[in-house]
């Protein structure tokens, strides 16, 4: 079974990173009017501490954008921006697929259930469209790399 590398294509990458770029503006906009609307000593806390909100979640993003997994003849290698990860093929109980639900959005994405331990969000698999063939593709040949390698 040859390796198999999910992750966003690059024109998803690219959506994701005008998302992206749209939102570091406006929290950059709201960190410059706290800083010149609130008065006394608290007002440099208030800066610094969106500031460091802003680029948690610029990492955050940069993150869930650029990582993979290669899928082995072993198991899942989950490689991000923060981390690497390998989980056997028999450590696994499911691939199933999550709807998470915020007040702006609802979106989806891959989870890899884990017969002990918590499940992991499968990094490059996440989308807001509701019938999304990619993430079907993805979760089909997860699926199926699961089963090869279990089965023989």
């Amino acid at each position: 079974m040859p390796d198999v590398w999910i992750g966003f294509s690059s024109a998803d990458r690219q959506r994701y990173w005008w998302r992206n770029c749209i939102v570091m503006l406006l929290l950059a906009g709201v960190t410059v009017a706290v800083g010149l609307t609130e008065r006394g000593p608290d007002r440099w806390w208030w800066v610094g501490g969106f500031a460091v909100f802003s680029v948690a979640i610029f990492l955050a993003t940069i993150n869930s954008i650029y990582g993979r997994v290669l899928l082995t003849a072993r198991g899942l290698e989950f490689r991000t921006f923060v981390s690497r990860r390998s989980i056997p093929w028999n450590e696994v109980a499911g691939i199933e697929r999550r709807q998470r639900v915020s007040r702006s959005m609802i979106w989806w994405d891959l989870r890899v259930v884990r017969a002990r331990g918590r499940s992991l969000a499968v990094p490059g698999t996440f989308t807001n469209r509701m019938m999304d063939a990619e993430l079907e593709r993805k979760q089909a040949v997860i699926q199926e790399c699961w089963s090869r390698a279990v089965e023989g």
